[in-house]
């Protein structure tokens, strides 16, 4: 495969493209998710692009308020060793790398997802071996196709399968693999003569699947828009936007907000929004 690709590309122009930058939001939401409060979140990825072909390798920071140790007065509990807690700091920092492949418009790719707590950084070990070692990483493969090549609009879709790490349901004493899937369809719109770029996602969980999902099988879990709007300073863009998104399942009057802090809002708010701010080179 990379042999065809890189005959075909000898015969196009070939551009290198590379993305760096980071953004601060007020609150790190994912397919649906509530993730955590204020963070940071930088990213760098280099990679080649032809007309019709375009390979990517990057890495996807988050540094979140929890990991900054920021407490509140009344939520800090005594852990089993005596150790003086608070919620708030249960989620650790994260790093993601990622791989993708573009062909006309069809795209397959690998995102791996470690979060810096000391286990093992692939977690591609048996099942077993995994949960002993208590091991938090995960590996999923993703297809999808952006259908701007052909019809000139920013529309796309992607399947995400978890394959390899941490995820698995809980029966009793059984611990099957759960192949956590999400499927995304996704528009943007950019309003050039404005800088001004509108998206819209919507998330679907196909099957029951680890944590955040399980609590049914097919099912809407992610509408969300964010606008932002992007300045070019010359060396550097800078971009402020905003993001609303409602995850449907599960959604009632005591999930749609959620006023205690910490562990006890992560992934279980349904209704949420951010407002951030970007830099790019």
């Amino acid at each position: 495969m990379m042999l065809l690709v890189a005959a075909v590309a000898a015969k196009a122009e070939l551009e290198f493209t590379y993305t760096a930058g980071a953004e601060l939001t007020s609150a790190y939401l994912w397919r649906g998710q509530y993730n955590g409060g204020l963070s940071f979140q930088p990213e760098l990825g280099v990679g080649f692009e032809t007309e019709n072909i375009a390979f990517n390798v990057g890495a996807w920071g988050n540094i979140g308020a929890s990991d900054w140790r920021f407490t509140t007065k009344k939520d800090k509990y005594i852990d089993e060793d005596g150790t003086e807690i608070n919620p708030n700091t249960q989620f650790m920092p994260e790093l993601d790398v990622m791989l993708s492949l573009s062909l006309w418009g069809a795209s397959i790719g690998v995102n791996h997802y470690y979060y810096c707590d000391g286990s093992n950084f692939l977690s591609w070990q048996s099942k077993q071996q995994i949960l002993e070692d208590e091991n938090t990483s995960s590996t999923e493969l993703w297809v999808g196709y952006n259908f701007g090549n052909r019809l000139d609009v920013g529309l796309f879709i992607n399947w995400y399968v978890t394959l390899a790490g941490c995820d698995f349901n809980y029966d009793d004493d059984k611990v099957t693999r759960a192949y956590s899937s999400y499927i995304e369809l996704g528009y943007e719109h950019e309003f050039e003569r404005i800088g001004l770029t509108i998206s819209a996602d919507l998330g679907i969980s196909p099957w029951r699947s680890d944590d955040i999902y399980k609590n049914g099988k097919f099912a809407v879990t992610n509408i969300s828009v964010r606008v932002e709007k992007a300045f070019d300073l010359g060396v550097c863009s800078l971009s402020v936007f905003a993001q609303g998104m409602i995850n449907p399942n599960g959604l009632n009057k005591e999930t749609a907000y959620i006023s205690a802090a910490g562990d006890e809002k992560l992934y279980k708010q349904k209704m949420n929004g951010a407002v951030g701010l970007g830099v790019w080179f």
